[in-house]
């Protein structure tokens, strides 16, 4: 029988399959206790090691080559590791490239942009990361953007479209800064940064421009670490309302409830991998279910509905995974569920 992929064709560059959490680790211990937990999990979420906040000042070169070291540790099981480096303007953020590259190499899952200023910042710093590849004869790893200035967003249609990006990423501690009191402390947190006009506007503009290019959305952290479900909270509300299919974790208690609110509902994977199995068996025509009537159009929504479950740790009916994802069944058909 066809495959989705083979069958449910669409002009759009496909969105990438990331995992639904992204964590920010700044120094060893902690980037030790997330490749653990890595471990535990699942490839449910990746692991951002922190070059830019998670450097001392003064030690740029000794922090870069410390994470470069552990993303070649035998510890790093799962090899779901990217880095942040220092922004453009920084006089350390070629250095951090360099020695990322020249040491990890292939290792080097990805590597985050942040703070460019526009989409020339952003184009050399992504050129320059494709340079340092090519000498090291590797591929480039996958490159994510993080927007933190009004600058930058007033250009982040171009922005997206710089090839070799798999993300675009929201920051906004720094995109309220950015304002210089114009935005009240507030609009950091909860409630407020889903209230504001301007930060509202910006988390559009960001998913919009991600997604019309074929990129992952990512949204900004939770700050209120001692409650994880605050975390799951604004999970929920930047997927649902906003579009993003991505967070940031800031630390270890916010990685599973982000997972979870990220995940689709069980009765939505039931029913998507319901309809994508009856139009496979029709070979793929229209089909009539629960009274609906459904075509390759919205294949393509429920196609994309059951990746994304995957993605997330989700689990899905056993004949779906037979059916849709073979090459890796049975072998992940229990195990890609995180146990929540």
């Amino acid at each position: 029988m066809q495959h989705p992929d083979t069958v449910l064709f669409s002009a759009k560059r496909p969105l990438p399959a990331l995992p639904a959490c992204e964590h920010i680790a700044g120094n060893e211990k902690f980037i030790r206790k997330a490749f653990a937990l890595q471990a535990e999990y699942g490839a449910v979420f990746d692991i951002t090691c922190d070059c830019e906040d998670g450097a001392p000042t003064g030690e740029e070169r000794e922090h870069a080559q410390m994470v470069a070291r552990l993303l070649t540790d035998p510890d790093n099981t799962s090899r779901r590791s990217g880095v942040r480096i220092h922004d453009p303007s920084h006089a350390a953020w070629k250095q951090d490239v360099d020695i990322l590259i020249g040491e990890s190499g292939e290792n080097v899952r990805y590597l985050t942009i942040p703070k460019p200023l526009s989409y020339d910042q952003a184009a050399k710093a992504v050129d320059y990361i494709h340079t340092c590849s090519n000498g090291a004869g590797i591929a480039t790893p996958a490159i994510h953007i993080l927007l933190e200035t009004q600058s930058a967003l007033a250009e982040v249609f171009r922005i997206a479209a710089i090839p070799g990006l798999k993300g675009l990423v929201f920051g906004l501690l720094d995109f309220v800064s950015d304002h210089q009191g114009a935005i009240p402390e507030t609009a950091m947190r909860s409630p407020g940064q889903f209230q504001h006009r301007l930060i509202v506007r910006a988390k559009v503009e960001v998913a919009a421009a991600a997604l019309a290019h074929g990129l992952v959305p990512t949204h900004n952290p939770c700050l209120n670490f001692r409650d994880p479900a605050a975390a799951g909270a604004d999970a929920r509300i930047a997927r649902s309302e906003f579009g993003y299919l991505r967070m940031y974790s800031i630390h270890p208690s916010q990685i599973k409830p982000i997972v979870e609110a990220m995940q689709p509902r069980a009765e939505d994977i039931a029913r998507a991998a319901n309809i994508l199995l009856a139009a496979q068996a029709a070979k793929w025509g229209p089909i009539s279910h629960d009274g609906d009537m459904h075509d390759r159009a919205s294949y393509r929504y429920f196609w994309d509905l059951l990746k994304r479950a995957r993605a997330t740790g989700a689990e899905l009916p056993r004949v779906a995974e037979e059916s849709f994802f073979p090459r890796d069944f049975p072998t992940q058909g229990k195990s890609s569920a995180m146990n929540l």
